[in-house]
């Protein structure tokens, strides 16, 4: 069952022993939600909030106005705002805490499904979201929710900062709502329309999925239901203020959604939530998603229906949802081994080969302070976008793929073989042995002799190499 601890984490590190009760061992880590183990600063999103505002509506427009006549001068002070409003740190500080937290945390299990669910609602790569705003977003809204209802989660989610701005729901205005009267449209020729996206992202990918079979109607009705969600506007804060509902913005008169009425007010989005969460096709879509994250690209319905009936029995709440599903990766474990994606490979190597990753506290404070990071220090962010897969910055609203099909190109695979081979640069002096990879490949393979015998037999000259080798060896690349 080796390779269960890789299925559901990220592997066994070298100073730690092989649980004797694997399943034991990943069920006892998703009820409690604990403190991050990151021991650095930690910034609320609320303040990375502020320095967004502050690079995307602030100095940036004074600057570009000060110097439109010198691009080599505007070059340089927007380089000297970039350090000011960190859009070069606060990205690579979030990805480390991220990464730490798989790799040394006591409950890697949840790691990743953090980092599952952080994808299932994603934040797509736009308006330098990316450098400011996802990462707090999956601390501060994801990560609480992991022993809470689906419900709460989806809730909370719908009307964060982060979505709100990434689905443009604060342009969403109803064409009967009090603003749709309102003389400043006339006079600017703004009409009040309905902005859809949102609406649509919560049916499509966060509860019910097409298959529920909602028509364009009903998206229309829940945009009408959402009207109002909006970030608080003030000359000062711009768009970066707190999210509230605005009752103006709201589209007056009953709505219908999938067959059911909805009364019009703030209460509406919560009432419909609630509906979606439970209807049998969210259910479905959940375990789909689950199954193809932790199992297969083909999940049989026998794989879904555990954890169909744990979401119907336990109302949503998402401990039982993810024991259910540990279980059915358990009694599947040795049936099914699925294609890792570039980041849980990564976090792998880092956690089992024991290397100094991700920079620590030190070296992240000194490069907030402007210290600019060596070559061996490449900063996460550069990393994740070299190998194809950084969390923050998906290219669409249903996130990275769960396929093994679509990390499986040859540039993704070469990309794998040149950072298996950097990965050295950031091993251990006390690792740099034979013992020490003796040991790493015992508690981490079903057959370590049978991949010892495979390194000894085309090691190299260069020691980089035994990496390079080990992981990407097939029985690494897959879980």
């Amino acid at each position: 069952m080796k390779n269960f601890f890789r299925k559901v984490a990220f592997g066994i590190g070298p100073n730690e022993s092989v649980p004797s009760d694997p399943l034991k061992w990943a069920l006892n880590q998703v009820e409690e939600i604990p403190k991050l183990s990151w021991q650095g600063k930690i910034y609320s999103e609320k303040d990375l909030r502020s320095h967004y505002k502050d690079w995307v509506y602030g100095d940036r427009k004074v600057l570009r106005k000060k110097y439109k006549n010198d691009k080599n001068l505007y070059k340089t002070y927007k380089d000297l705002l970039r350090h000011k409003t960190g859009q070069k740190f606060w990205e690579s500080l979030e990805i480390s805490i991220r990464h730490h937290e798989g790799i040394n945390s006591q409950q890697p299990v949840l790691a990743k499904l953090w980092m599952f669910w952080g994808n299932f609602f994603a934040i797509s790569e736009k308006d330098f979201l990316a450098n400011y705003s996802t990462g707090p977003y999956h601390r501060e809204i994801i990560r609480p929710n992991l022993n809470q209802t689906f419900e709460k989660m989806v809730y909370e989610v719908t009307t964060s900062w982060a979505m709100i701005h990434h689905l443009d729901n604060s342009e969403s205005a109803g064409p009967k709502s009090v603003t749709a009267s309102q003389e400043w449209r006339r006079r600017k020729k703004r009409p009040a329309t309905i902005n859809e996206n949102h609406a649509r992202e919560l049916l499509e990918l966060h509860t019910v999925s097409p298959k529920a079979g909602y028509t364009q109607e009903d998206v229309i009705q829940l945009a009408y239901i959402m009207t109002g969600w909006q970030q608080r506007w003030s000359k000062s804060k711009l768009e970066t203020g707190n999210v509230w509902f605005n009752s103006e913005y709201h589209q007056i008169g009953k709505k219908n959604v999938l067959g059911k009425e909805y009364k019009k007010g703030k209460k509406a989005l919560a009432a419909v939530i609630k509906d979606l969460v439970n209807h049998p096709n969210c259910r479905d879509f959940v375990a789909d998603r689950l199954c193809k994250f932790l199992i297969t690209d083909e999940p049989t319905r026998e794989m879904k229906q555990p954890i169909i009936d744990a979401f119907k029995k336990s109302d949503g709440f998402l401990p039982e949802i993810h024991k259910a599903a540990i279980k059915v990766a358990f009694e599947n474990n040795n049936k099914f081994k699925k294609f890792q994606t570039p980041e849980n490979w990564f976090i792998q190597v880092a956690k089992i080969a024991d290397l100094q990753w991700p920079p620590s506290p030190e070296i992240m404070n000194s490069y907030e302070l402007g210290t600019k990071p060596s070559k061996k220090q490449r900063t996460p962010e550069k990393i994740l976008k070299r190998i194809g897969h950084h969390p923050y910055r998906a290219k669409q609203p249903n996130g990275w793929s769960d396929l093994s099909a679509d990390w499986m190109s040859p540039e993704l695979l070469i990309r794998r073989l040149v950072y298996a081979d950097r990965s050295y640069k950031f091993s251990k002096l006390e690792n740099d042995n034979s013992e020490f990879y003796e040991s790493i490949v015992t508690k981490n393979f079903e057959q370590p002799d049978e991949i010892l015998k495979y390194l000894l037999k085309n090691m190299v000259n260069r020691k980089s190499e035994r990496n390079v080798l080990l992981f990407n060896h097939p029985e690494f690349l897959k879980a």
